[in-house]
């Protein structure tokens, strides 16, 4: 018998990197040609299911349910996650364990989205009798009208005729990339129609760096408890004994007259540029009025304004501190920069229109 060959031999490449990366072009450029055809076919059953998604979920007391089964279902899970995020009641439901009494999620207020593309998926096609007696319409997104699901369905958004990108031309790719692509122009158009706002998406996404972004100032600041407040009549070595804070202090004293209303800071900075002159002029500007050393009319924001508006506004104006105020002009907090490290200021847009191109054919990609 001949020797075995060695275990930590590295096993023999049948394609060369040049060719896996051709490879991995190809299924895309596939994938993309079938997006675009699709999107070039798309017909009023779009807005025929938007319209039934939106009588029961916007303008009634109904949820989107979403099924599917296996690559499908992985889709539509995906799907009804956007639904959520984006304003629509939306909830997935595993086809299988719809017989093992998870039916009870289904009201009849409710539509399901369907997601099989042969529409004859016999775990999905098992459902059908169950969602006509709880007289729950059905959303279809499949292959054609003619099917099963298709049939039983009341809006059905088809998916035409699409080969898989799969070199054996079996494993779902292109299919599910179009389900994904449809759910989420579903999804999108819904929101736009029902006045989702950045303010509305900030409740559904409170964590992370783009909660972060959309969050609040009242949210983040310092309240006004954490923060040096003192009387602007007084001289500055008042304001400095008086306006000692246990722990991490702020960076500015602010400053208000008789109506508590904020009209001035004094900043670290500017107690460093006293001290820095010297001599013994130091002792008497100590015991001056701090108004005549203050920043009068410093720079505010708002109670409510974005936190994505406050950063903008320190970056650009390369200040440290920045007091909160409500439309009285009294101070309700303070931005710190110290409390923001390693935010960064939002760029702004270059245009307010959707940054979409649109090609003029699908001989874009066939040339290509």
């Amino acid at each position: 018998m001949g020797a075995a060959p060695a275990r930590d031999e590295p096993p023999r490449e049948s394609l060369t990197r040049g060719e896996q990366l051709a490879a991995a072009k190809e299924i895309l450029r596939r994938e993309a040609v079938a997006l675009w055809t699709l999107s070039n076919h798309l017909t009023d059953s779009l807005t025929e299911a938007i319209a039934l998604v939106r009588s029961r979920v916007h303008g009634g007391a109904g949820s989107v349910i979403v099924t599917g089964m296996g690559k499908a279902g992985l889709v539509g899970q995906k799907t009804a996650a956007t639904l959520a995020s984006t304003g629509a009641r939306a909830h997935f439901l595993h086809p299988a364990e719809a017989f093992h009494g998870d039916l009870g999620r289904i009201h009849s207020e409710d539509v399901v989205l369907m997601l099989t593309q042969s529409g004859e998926t016999s775990e999905v096609t098992q459902l059908l009798p169950s969602l006509r007696d709880l007289g729950v319409p059905i959303v279809a997104i499949t292959a054609s009208r003619e099917s099963t699901v298709g049939r039983a369905a009341a809006a059905v958004i088809e998916l035409g005729e699409l080969e898989e990108a799969c070199s054996l031309g079996l494993a779902p790719s292109t299919t599910t990339t179009a389900m994904l692509a449809l759910g989420d122009a579903l999804a999108l158009v819904l929101s736009s129609l029902s006045g989702f706002a950045a303010e509305d998406f900030a409740r559904f996404h409170p964590g992370g760096a783009l909660g972060r972004k959309l969050s609040r100032v009242d949210d983040v600041m310092r309240p006004l408890d954490e923060c040096r407040v003192a009387a602007a009549n007084q001289t500055t070595r008042q304001v400095l004994v008086a306006c000692g804070k246990p722990g991490r202090r702020t960076g500015a004293v602010m400053l208000v007259d008789g109506a508590e209303k904020l009209v001035g800071l004094f900043t670290d900075s500017d107690l460093a540029r006293l001290l820095e002159r010297g001599g013994e002029s130091v002792d008497g500007t100590l015991d001056r009025p701090v108004a005549e050393l203050m920043i009068d009319t410093p720079t505010t924001i708002e109670t409510g304004a974005r936190m994505s508006d406050a950063v903008a506004l320190l970056a650009r104006r390369k200040f440290s501190e920045l007091p909160v105020v409500d439309e009285l002009g009294k101070p309700l907090g303070l931005i710190d920069v110290t409390d923001i490290v390693g935010w960064k200021p939002e760029k702004p847009a270059a245009s307010a229109k959707p940054n979409i191109r649109v090609f003029p054919s699908e001989d874009v990609y066939a040339a290509g």
